[in-house]
């Protein structure tokens, strides 16, 4: 199937050539037809493989038609990263139609968001809070609504915006069409879907599987020796666009310190920053400006970045869901990526719910040249011979197994 097989404007089919979409992913292929019928859909995808342009194309062709002046299209984002990635998609994709998109959020100026609100923006891309925040103080009509996209709702839950959406979905239209995402579907997701959403078509493409073109990669290590084996990792020519993911935002900062101080060309992104600075920092990561950007797991949703080589996990994250989120940052648009996660003793439980989601064993690696504490060197020995990955991380290491069966904890568990 191509682009051209769909029934859609020759101006969007323009517009997704020249942003160098080829062929549909199976998400787009799967619901851009139902989208452009009128249905209802809920749809779940590995992160990284097109979801965002299966609801925008619909979206600007039913916009296509009809009047101007009115916002008729409303998207829900749990983020201000991922509202300004879907904007950014609505723009590229509509460049030849004359549809117009803003963004409502949190942490800038309500100047902007208010005109855009009140003078009828076609699209409008918002996180709840804000939104909800303006059309307490009257800004926005959306009575003349034709279309709701609730993304990433499972982040909605886990960010408490669940009751935000229910309050929003007040002050629109019961006729509408609806299109709901989320990577899970927790009890709270269910029931939203059951409320929101008529006859919904469901769609679920690699549901909690990696992305298939990214290879992973445990670095096991000392918790005190954390620190000392990142920067040797950065070290390498070949990490040329680096994505480091830490638990909380102190430590984002800490960590971002010791990488510069280390000569690295180095940002951060997390939320007690400004959005200014959020922004600044995206950018500068995108242009090549940064080699490495430091951040919690605000970025691991709708951080939608070309060419990031490798997402190392410094801390492994709460959920596995979490982590497949953070791990499709690399391998996008069918590039290859690797993932590298540094694995301390106290995670062999997590690594063990990975490795049954995944359904092999993740390849353990040692970087050579690094001082490894005694534990972590009395407990494996290289091997000659260890079973490749499917696509092995390129590493500059060696790859080593359990050198006894005897190891209690995470050394014999993850294994």
């Amino acid at each position: 199937m191509t682009f051209q097989d769909f029934d859609i404007d020759p101006r969007l089919l323009a517009a997704v050539a020249q942003a160098s979409y080829v062929t549909p992913t199976p998400i787009q292929e799967a619901a851009i037809p139902a989208a452009l019928d009128g249905q209802d859909l809920i749809g779940t995808a590995q992160t990284g493989t097109g979801k965002t342009a299966a609801f925008v194309l619909p979206i600007l062709q039913k916009l296509l038609g009809g009047p101007r002046g009115h916002t008729r299209a409303l998207i829900l984002s749990p983020t201000r990263e991922l509202a300004q990635q879907t904007h950014e998609t609505i723009e590229a994709l509509g460049a030849r139609t004359g549809i117009r998109s803003a963004t409502v959020y949190g942490g800038v100026r309500y100047t902007s968001q208010i005109k855009a609100l009140k003078g009828g923006i076609d699209i409008i891309v918002a996180c709840p809070g804000r939104l909800l925040d303006l059309i307490g103080q009257g800004c926005g009509r959306f009575d003349r609504l034709e279309a709701l996209v609730i993304d990433e709702a499972d982040r909605m839950l886990d960010m408490g915006f669940l009751p935000s959406v229910r309050e929003i979905l007040k002050h629109l239209p019961a006729r509408r069409q609806t299109m709901l995402f989320s990577a899970t579907f927790p009890h709270e997701v269910e029931q939203l879907a059951s409320q929101v959403l008529t006859n919904p078509q469901r769609i679920a493409i690699g549901l909690m599987r990696p992305v298939e073109t990214v290879s992973h990669a445990l670095y096991p290590v000392d918790e005190s020796q954390k620190m000392d084996l990142l920067l040797a990792l950065l070290k390498s020519p070949e990490r040329t666009s680096v994505l480091v993911f830490t638990r909380t935002r102190r430590r984002a900062d800490r960590i971002t310190r010791q990488i510069a101080r280390a000569g690295l060309r180095v940002t951060c992104l997390h939320g007690d920053l400004s959005q200014s600075h959020r922004q600044a920092a995206l950018n500068g990561f995108k242009s090549g400006a940064y080699r490495v950007l430091v951040a919690t797991d605000i970025a691991a949703r709708g951080l939608d970045v070309e060419g990031i080589s490798h997402v190392i996990n410094y801390d492994m994250p709460d959920t596995a869901d979490a982590y497949l989120h953070r791990i499709g940052r690399t391998g996008r648009a069918e590039r290859t990526g690797d993932a590298i996660t540094l694995a301390t003793p106290q995670d062999w439980e997590m690594v063990w719910t990975l490795q049954k989601i995944m359904g092999e064993d993740l390849s353990r690696q040692m970087l050579d040249g690094f001082e490894y504490s005694r534990q972590v060197s009395a407990i494996y020995a290289p091997v000659k011979a260890a079973t490749p990955a499917a696509r092995p991380t390129k590493s500059h290491g060696r790859h080593f197994a359990p050198a006894r069966q005897s190891v209690r904890g995470f050394y014999r568990r993850g294994g």
